[in-house]
């Protein structure tokens, strides 16, 4: 996911992005203990989306002062 994509996001919708997220991420970890995850590296990118989201909803927070 791009960070252009993110931003054109609203308030809610990244909210709802991030427990997706949040939700994806443990399922993976979840796979991953229990050798059952074919690639890995998803982990990582699901951990990067979750920061690219979460450095958005900081952004509009501090602009919204």
């Amino acid at each position: 996911m791009k960070a252009t994509e993110i931003r054109k996001m609203s308030a809610t919708e990244l909210e709802s992005k991030l427990g997706d997220l949040k939700k994806d991420l443990f399922q993976l970890r979840l796979q991953h203990a229990t050798n059952q995850l074919e690639n890995p590296v998803k982990i990582a990118e699901v951990k990067r989306d979750i920061a690219r989201v979460k450095t958005i909803i900081r952004e509009q927070q501090l602009a919204g002062r």
